[in-house]
């Protein structure tokens, strides 16, 4: 699967279920600020990717990511 080719809403609720699954350090943040500095959809794409690397798959389908409900519908 290629992370890119989601689409703007799917990037922003996949980087939300992987930074809701994770410790909050600056460790954690800062590293995927080094992959896109300034660039929010690059920022989403590399937490992603980190997080299929780490569980096999995209968070809304493996791993703790999985179990994540949103406040909000996903399509708003």
């Amino acid at each position: 699967m290629n992370v890119k080719e989601l689409s703007l809403r799917q990037l922003q609720l996949e980087a939300a279920r992987v930074i809701s699954t994770m410790p909050a350090t600056n460790d954690n943040i800062y590293k995927f600020n080094v992959a896109s500095r300034h660039n929010s959809q690059g920022w989403y794409v590399a937490a992603i990717e980190w997080y299929v690397k780490e569980y096999g798959g995209l968070p809304s389908e493996v791993g703790p990511g999985r179990g994540v409900e949103f406040v909000y519908g996903e399509e708003e």
